[in-house]
């Protein structure tokens, strides 16, 4: 049939539109498994019975000539039967061969929906699932789509937040939609009842994914460690993590050492260090022992070192990853 994008998809399926064939692959199993419920709700939303018209088939277990005879079963009451296909890839040839006719001619009062980690698009069940089906692909996330993701699900739950403490949140956060949306919960929960999500909600509650290696980078840094700091850096770029949004996790890290070493230069104990800047209880050693031999002085400088190269990257005065690797240079000088 066709390859649609996700936001295809969901237009197809807010028409009404339904297909007797989906192909749901890729990575990012949240946003998936998001879609194979909407198509799933919308197929049964007229069912009386609907339990007895949604089945599962995990096709590396369950018997395919089961699964394709459920698939060819007329709805109860009227309606649709929904069936959800994984772990096709193996099949005996016997069950391809049968899973393939079906694919070719499908009922129309039946909705299957196959759904994969991955396909391998040299085979010859892939090729034909990828013609007859409607077939949409969920790679992981860049930040950037991430950052959108993340707005449309704040407005759904009703819940501010400004561009810099959203991009933060997702600096912390990481590629991973499934634990977005559980931090975005409960950070929609917690900023109840302004219903705005601060800064300091997210210091205090946010899990931090990526923070051990933007941690490991800013210590190479303030080590000048260089050869360690580019290893570090290229080793995040390869991640996927955005140029822009490293640069604001590494600015924030340098933002926290300044703070810690002004309060521990008015003699503040170590207790309030720490209830101004948010750590996990296992890196504050470390990060102690990091604030007391870095200069107050380099840490100003080089937060506006990493500002200029923020506003360089932004107007194109150089490749990201350039502006990148000068800023190591010149922090590790």
């Amino acid at each position: 049939m066709s390859l649609l994008t996700r936001e295809e998809l969901r237009r197809e399926l807010k028409s009404g539109r339904l297909a007797p064939l989906y192909l749901l692959y890729g990575p990012e199993e949240y946003l998936r498994e998001r879609a194979a419920r909407a198509i799933a709700d919308l197929a049964l939303a007229d069912s009386p019975v609907r339990e007895f018209n949604e089945a599962r088939f995990d096709l590396a277990a369950d018997d395919a000539q089961q699964a394709i005879a459920a698939a060819q079963e007329l709805p109860m009451l009227g309606g649709r039967r929904v069936v959800f296909m994984t772990n096709f890839a193996r099949l005996r040839e016997a069950d391809e061969a049968a899973l393939s006719r079906y694919v070719v001619h499908p009922v129309e009062s039946s909705v299957v929906i196959f759904v994969a980690d991955d396909i391998d698009k040299r085979k010859r069940l892939s090729k034909l699932l990828l013609e007859r089906c409607i077939a949409v692909e969920f790679a992981t996330l860049n930040d950037e789509e991430l950052i959108q993701w993340a707005r449309t699900r704040l407005k759904e739950l009703k819940t501010l937040v400004d561009d810099r403490t959203l991009h933060h949140i997702i600096g912390l956060v990481g590629p991973n939609v499934r634990r977005l949306a559980m931090e975005l919960e409960k950070l929609a929960t917690a900023a109840l009842p302004e219903g705005q999500i601060t800064m300091e909600l997210v210091e205090a509650l946010t899990d931090r994914s990526r923070e051990p290696s933007n941690f490991e980078l800013a210590d190479h840094l303030v080590r000048r460690d260089r050869r360690r700091a580019l290893s570090t850096l290229h080793r995040l770029l390869a991640d996927g993590v955005e140029p822009v949004m490293l640069l604001g996790l590494v600015a924030s890290s340098y933002h926290r050492l300044a703070l810690a070493k002004e309060l521990m230069a008015r003699g503040a104990p170590t207790a309030e260090v720490f209830r101004v800047v948010a750590l996990p209880f296992s890196k504050r050693e470390e990060f102690l022992a990091t604030a007391r031999r870095t200069d107050a002085r380099a840490l100003a400088q080089a937060l506006e070192r990493i500002a200029a190269a923020d506003l360089a990257i932004k107007t194109s005065q150089a490749t990201p990853q350039l502006q990148l690797e000068m800023l190591v240079y010149e922090l590790t000088a």
